[in-house]
């Protein structure tokens, strides 16, 4: 986070940050990590933004990265260079081969989980249906 303000993004007035819900991701692991003057600077500058448990895309980025880490990067890569073309090979492979990841979180699962969250559509979607 700190290069992310410091070095990515120095101009920024605010850096708005999508995380999962994992229980590291939170404010306080910066003050576990640096003093509490430079975590509340750091703070200042981000602005946490937290998927829904049980629907997140990073889900998804996380099997993909799982995915790439036990066909790809089993083992020790000696370079940088090697690396980065070890990589590529790996994604052009996936790409062409079409890989899927199978998504188990049907709809249905997901009104039964974030019910109030459809609560608040539906009768929106209802008057628009009834006007």
């Amino acid at each position: 986070m700190r290069d992310l303000v410091d070095i990515h993004s120095p101009d920024a007035e605010r850096i708005r940050v999508v995380l999962d819900n994992l229980s590291t991701h939170t404010p306080s692991a910066l003050y576990e990590t640096f003093a509490p003057a430079e975590a509340r600077r750091i703070l200042r500058r981000l602005e946490f933004h937290y998927t829904p448990k049980h629907a997140s895309w990073l889900n998804m980025v996380e099997i993909e990265i799982g995915v790439m880490a036990s066909q790809c990067l089993d083992r020790r890569i000696p370079s940088k260079a090697i690396l980065v073309n070890e990589v590529k090979a790996w994604e052009r492979a996936r790409n062409r081969d079409k890989a899927r990841i199978k998504w188990l979180f049907t709809v249905e699962k997901a009104r039964e989980k974030l019910g109030r969250a459809y609560l608040s559509v539906r009768p929106q979607v209802a008057n628009r249906a009834a006007g």
